[in-house]
């Protein structure tokens, strides 16, 4: 993508230069040209930001678009285009595909689908172990070459600590973080929700606090062990964020990343959302949301990430113990960060959601400086009700339907391009 835009009037909010002010910004041939004020057009389209929040292009790194296998679920071209109304310049797909993204000619594939039918860019996240199966690690330098970012079993975690750690060090030299799912199978077992008096109340099989605890605890130290830079998705728990804390202190690079419906809804909530509220981890406590929505605001949570994960209606309508986990998350993600954690200064809010997940995966991005992709999100902080029925992902589950957001998307620039435009703003 090599457009050409001239970005007028807007408040540029920066966190890598740092920038924060009212001013316009020049894409040309793809690539930002020059920040200023009082910019004219040299021909270019112009785009008035008036009123609106100017940022570098969102990332979401923890996004899963079903291909290939699972196209009923999701595809690159509907995930993509979810991505763009939410505001996602570009996002990591996890490899749960089928087959799992564990070899580089499915890499390769992949990405000559990508570069077919994306609306944004998109980053292969390739797995930890072949077939995903915890057995035998993948070939990391064969997937890095074919563009994978990191490296993930997530949905399944890798229950073997010899061989994570093994794996660990046969990637110490390739570049991307391990990004951990932290659950502990046989904690866990059949789990359906949180374990706690919401699920005795419910009468519903609960997986502890403690399942994810201990794998976050478990990994982090095979990474101090091994040097290899980890990163924990999905944090749930008060215990996930502090043993986060304890284990940089002890010196690990670690990250770690929240999602809208872990900042938002407690396991109480589970009772009237029912299967659209199922998810893993699950919906915990008001103490862990408490502490989560803390450990944003203090920067120990490095990263927003949706965990967009799209099924069939289908399978979200089942009875509530074979229901699919999971459910869509891209088209509501920067309304519901703002709902959750409304005070988070904006340049905060822009650093997790852009300029930390461009640096924690190494790739182009999270950054407006001059010569870096022309990249944009523009939001404001305007209402909007979700409309679940109108998203543009196959998946219309989610358990934000029907609730007011005080954050929206007004356009998202691609390489200069206009990929989308807000329909109240036209």
């Amino acid at each position: 993508m090599a457009g050409s835009l001239l970005i007028k009037g807007g408040r540029i909010v920066d966190p890598s230069q740092p920038f924060d002010g009212i001013a316009d910004v020049r894409i040309a041939d793809g690539v930002v040209a020059e920040i200023g004020t009082g910019l004219s057009s040299r021909g270019e389209p112009v785009f008035d930001a008036t009123g609106a929040i100017v940022a570098p292009g969102f990332i979401d790194m923890h996004v899963h678009l079903r291909e290939p296998g699972f196209a009923e679920k999701e595809t690159i071209l509907t995930g993509t285009e979810a991505a763009v109304r939410g505001g996602f310049t570009a996002v990591a797909c996890m490899p749960n595909t089928n087959p799992a993204l564990d070899r580089r000619e499915i890499l390769d594939d992949l990405r000559a689908l990508i570069e077919r039918v994306a609306h944004c860019r998109v980053y292969p996240i390739g797995a930890i172990t072949k077939a995903r199966a915890g057995v035998e690690a993948c070939d990391f330098g064969d997937l890095s070459a074919a563009g994978a970012v990191a490296f993930s079993d997530d949905g399944n975690t890798v229950m073997n600590a010899r061989v994570l750690r093994d794996a660990a060090l046969r990637a110490l030299l390739v570049p991307g973080p391990f990004i951990s799912h932290c659950e502990d199978e046989h904690l866990k077992g059949k789990a359906v929700m949180n374990e706690g008096a919401a699920s005795l109340a419910l009468r519903l099989p609960g997986s502890p606090a403690v399942a994810e605890d201990a794998i976050v605890a478990r990994d982090l130290l095979i990474a101090l062990d091994t040097g290899k830079p980890w990163h924990i998705a999905h944090v749930s728990t008060r215990g996930a964020v502090e043993t986060v804390r304890l284990m940089r202190h002890r010196g690990v690079t670690a990250t770690c990343e929240v999602t809208p419906h872990h900042l938002h809804f407690i396991d109480s909530d589970f009772a009237v959302l029912g299967s659209a509220g199922k998810v893993n981890p699950p919906l915990r406590t008001a103490e862990d949301v408490t502490a989560l929505r803390e450990a944003v605001m203090d920067g120990t949570i490095d990263v927003f990430a949706s965990d967009h994960a799209p099924h069939a209606a289908w399978e979200k309508n089942e009875g509530i113990t074979t229901a699919a986990v999971g459910f869509t998350g891209l088209e509501i993600a920067i309304g519901a960060y703002a709902a959750a954690v409304p005070d988070l200064p904006l340049e905060r809010f822009v650093m997790l959601a852009s300029t930390n997940p461009a640096r924690i995966l190494g790739i182009p991005g999270g950054t407006l400086a001059p010569g870096n992709p022309g990249d944009v999100t523009i939001f404001a902080d305007r209402p909007w009700t979700v409309d679940a029925q109108g998203f543009a992902s196959k998946g219309h589950c989610t358990p934000f339907d029907g609730l007011e957001l005080p954050r929206q998307c007004i356009a998202t620039v691609v390489g200069g391009e206009v990929l989308y435009r807000s329909d109240r703003n036209a």
